[in-house]
């Protein structure tokens, strides 16, 4: 498990955020915040509903905001912050980014990469973290989730 710096715990706190805004949009809970030299260059939280987009996921927006920020194709030198692992589809755009760090708080058994992968995804530079604020982070999914059923 690694030591959280408080930095890391300001930047998942802000992706928490992210989180709870998308929750107030009914989106589903996602929310990422993509750093670089200690400073957010990208905010972002899931858009699939309002985009009519299934590739609107938290990630993507914010590493398409990182590297128009960046002006570069790559992420190096960056960390993103998000609050659930990253499904395939996100790993492999992260793979693809370069980027440095990753860091999430909850892990997602039904849909993230680990379902899917034996090896990691994840370009071989990159280092991974997880479990900041695991279960704040778990709990927007579970909330979101349980008052989607309660409402049908």
């Amino acid at each position: 498990m690694p030591t959280w710096s408080s930095s890391d715990e300001r930047f998942m706190q802000m992706a928490m955020q992210e989180a709870q805004n998308a929750f107030d949009q009914d989106e589903i809970p996602v929310g990422a915040i993509l750093v670089a030299r200690d400073q957010v260059i990208a905010k972002a939280h899931n858009q699939t509903q309002l985009l009519n987009d299934v590739t609107a996921h938290a990630e993507i927006l914010a590493i398409t905001a990182g590297f128009q920020h960046l002006g570069s194709k790559y992420l190096t030198d960056c960390t993103l912050y998000i609050t659930l692992e990253p499904c395939l589809m996100c790993a492999g755009a992260l793979h693809w980014s370069k980027i440095s760090r990753i860091v999430w708080g909850a892990n997602d058994d039904k849909n993230g990469h680990r379902r899917y992968c034996t090896h990691s995804p994840f370009h071989i530079k990159t280092q991974i973290d997880q479990g900041l604020f695991a279960d704040e982070c778990a709990g927007f999914m579970k909330d979101f989730f349980l008052l989607k059923r309660n409402k049908i």
